[in-house]
C-alpha cells in the first residue's frame, strides 16, 4: 500500500515526466517499475487525474529513447559488461544465453515481443546491440512494440480506473474481477513460457557462455 502510495504522489507531483523517465530507464536497462507505473497512471487517467493519450504518449517515448540507449551501450562495450556486472541486474548468464538463443531463433520478432515480457523488457535492447542486431531494424521493431505495448496496458488501466469509478455497481465490480483475474493468468503464462524459453537456450548453448559473433548479414525475421 505505501508503495501505491508514493508511486501515486509521485504521479501527481510529476505526471507525465514520471512515465517518461520511470519508462525510459526500465527500458535502457535499469530495473524500474516501467509497467506498474504506465498501469497506474492509466488507472489515474480512468478517473479523469490525467489524460489517457499523453499517458500512452509518454510511455510509447520513454520506451523508445530508452531502448535505443540501451541497445548503443549493448553495440559499443556489450558482452564484458553484460558478462562481469549482468548478475548484479538480475542478468545472469542463464538470461544473457536467453538473449543469444532469441536472436539466432527470432531476431526481429524478439524486440517487438520482448517489450512484453518482464525480464526482457529491460534488457531486450541492451541484448539487440550486444547480439549486433542491425539497427533499422531494431528501431522499426522496438518503436512498434514501445507503441502497442503502450496502448495495450494503457487502455486496460484506463478501463481499470473507470471501473472504479462505478465500483459500487454491479457491473463496475464484474469488470474489477474480471481484470484482475486476467493479469494473474497472464503473469502466469508468461513466467510459465519464460523458464521454457531459458531451458531451450541452456540446451543450445550448454557449457559457459561464449561471445556472439556479429553476423555478416542480418535477415528481417
Amino acid at each position: 500500500m505505501d508503495f501505491v502510495h508514493h508511486l501515486h504522489e509521485y504521479l501527481g507531483t510529476y505526471g507525465y515526466l514520471a512515465i517518461f523517465v520511470v519508462v525510459g530507464l526500465e527500458s535502457a536497462g535499469v530495473p524500474m517499475p516501467g509497467e506498474t507505473i504506465l498501469v497506474a497512471a492509466a488507472i489515474l487517467a480512468g478517473q479523469g487525474k490525467l489524460h489517457l493519450w499523453g499517458v500512452i504518449g509518454a510511455a510509447a517515448a520513454g520506451a523508445i529513447l530508452g531502448d535505443n540507449c540501451g541497445y548503443w551501450v549493448g553495440r559499443e562495450f556489450g558482452f564484458p559488461i553484460a558478462y562481469r556486472y549482468g548478475r548484479y541486474v538480475n542478468l545472469d548468464e542463464r538470461r544473457l544465453k536467453l538473449g543469444q538463443y532469441l536472436f539466432l531463433k527470432q531476431g526481429g520478432k524478439i524486440v517487438f515481443f520482448g517489450r512484453f515480457v518482464a525480464i526482457l523488457r529491460t534488457f531486450a535492447a541492451f541484448l539487440a546491440g550486444v547480439n549486433h542486431f542491425h539497427w533499422e531494424r531494431f528501431f522499426f521493431f522496438n518503436a512498434a512494440g514501445g507503441i502497442v505495448w503502450a496502448s495495450i496496458f494503457g487502455a486496460g488501466g484506463y478501463m481499470l480506473g473507470r471501473a472504479f469509478e462505478v465500483y459500487a455497481k454491479p457491473v463496475g465490480i464484474a469488470a474489477l474481477v474480471i481484470a484482475v483475474i486476467a493479469f494473474f493468468l497472464g503473469a502466469r503464462f508468461v513466467r510459465y513460457h519464460e523458464e521454457q524459453l531459458e531451458e531451450e537456450a541452456e540446451r543450445a548453448f550448454p557449457g559457459p557462455l561464449v561471445p556472439p559473433k556479429p553476423p555478416r548479414r542480418n535477415r528481417m525475421n
